[in-house]
């Protein structure tokens, strides 16, 4: 057969063989090797002459010498959709698509939708499997469905303490285990009211998200409250901060680097536009550092990366970046020029000073590079006595900028 859909991955479920379309029988029949769980191998009746290897842990190390079957007939079984947060969805990054058949089940996230009655489109459905429980934060919003695939039986338990510790603690978990299968079995409560400690390890939730009255809830622009980050004083304000971000012009999947993090309002922000955001904050202040993990956790993107130490040591060796914010540190040497050095061409670059110093830097790289110098100032009401005025904050200098596709780089 040479190399031609050598490999086929077949979805299947807890009704196990009975349940597989002829088309996945076939490919797991006339497979030479056969991979997979313990668990999804147990439902596959023995055939002559094949070999079964159960997946190691972790899973990872079985891939070289599966790549090595390259040409052979080899099927994997993979739980419902192999595509959808599976393996399938990982060796597609190893094996061409040319290369592979995929037969998928249904997935945990159809079966779920199809017993709730939930329209699937309507839904945000994501995996807290192996990843921390705090990305749920930004996708709490109300009247959102959520489905979310468990990492085991103690996620139920944890969610339900997150939602009563964010306000949501009027929220239905629907809780099902083993779906498609004998053991199928469904445990529903708010998460005020959850009481289970531990579920089967297999299982989903179906998430119907209600908020109490005033509960802080994640708004879907840019522009956070101030005082929903711990800072020390070191943080973009909040007018500033939405115009920055929208100078750096995120882009889905796009990797930022925060240069001068201070509280990492900027990295937060960044990722809070899209799940596929990444952002490394780069900071060098022991406290500093500390606050900008309390605050990306408690904002729902834990998965930012930080960089500890001083620019420009700090940078290197990074993962090359889309867009660049400075935020501190403009005037130490070669800081500027290293950023704008690392783009590529298209990727963007945005700086705010609010010193004489800073802003003397910026107007060189303004005349060096070209882009955008602006200036903001604000000023919000306070009190004057008995009275309201308005009192200003110091202004701000923004440049951005974007690299040209042609010669763009820093020169002396």
């Amino acid at each position: 057969m040479g190399t031609a859909r050598w490999l086929s991955i077949v979805g299947i479920g807890e009704d196990g063989w009975d349940g597989l379309s002829p088309a996945a029988r076939a490919a797991v029949e006339g497979a030479a090797i056969l991979h997979g769980g313990s668990r999804h191998l147990d439902l596959i009746p023995v055939v002559a002459g094949q070999e079964r290897l159960p997946w190691p842990s972790p899973m990872t190390d079985a891939f070289p010498g599966l790549l090595a079957r390259r040409g052979q007939r080899v099927c994997v079984l993979a739980s419902g959709d192999p595509s959808w947060y599976g393996v399938g969805a990982t060796l597609s990054r190893l094996v061409p698509a040319a290369e592979t058949r995929v037969i998928p089940a249904a997935s945990a996230f159809s079966l779920a939708a199809s017993r709730l009655g939930w329209p699937l489109q309507d839904c945000r459905c994501l995996t807290l499997h192996g990843r921390p429980l705090e990305q749920v934060v930004p996708h709490l919003q109300p009247n959102a469905k959520l489905l979310l695939l468990s990492w085991d039986g103690t996620t139920p338990a944890k969610l339900a303490a997150l939602l009563r510790a964010r306000g949501f603690g009027a929220s239905r978990l629907t809780v099902l285990e083993a779906m498609g299968g004998p053991r199928e079995a469904w445990l529903e409560a708010t998460a005020d009211a959850w009481s289970a400690e531990r579920t089967a390890d297999l299982n989903t939730i179906a998430l119907d998200c209600v908020a109490a009255s005033g509960t802080r809830i994640l708004p879907l622009a840019p522009g956070l409250p101030d005082d929903w980050f711990d800072h020390d004083g070191q943080i973009t304000k909040r007018e500033v901060r939405a115009v920055t971000l929208s100078f750096l012009a995120p882009r889905r999947g796009e990797l930022l680097w925060d240069v001068g993090a201070g509280s990492g309002s900027i990295g937060i922000e960044w990722m809070l536009r899209d799940p596929a955001n990444r952002a490394v904050a780069v900071e060098h202040h022991p406290e500093r550092v500390a606050r900008i993990l309390t605050n990306a956790a408690a904002l729902g993107v834990p998965g930012l990366t930080l960089a500890r130490g001083k620019a420009p040591a700090a940078l290197e060796g990074l993962e090359r970046p889309d867009a660049v914010f400075i935020g501190g540190g403009l005037t130490a040497d070669d800081v500027l020029a290293t950023c704008w050095d690392a783009l590529p061409p298209g990727g963007r670059i945005a700086a705010n000073a609010v010193t004489l110093e800073s802003e003397a830097v910026l107007f060189d790289a303004h005349k060096r590079l070209g882009g955008e110098l602006t200036q903001l100032s604000v000023a919000r009401a306070s009190a004057v006595g008995g009275f309201r005025g308005w009192r200003a904050a110091m202004p701000v200098t923004l440049w951005r900028a974007e690299k040209p596709y042609q010669e763009g780089a820093w020169t002396a």
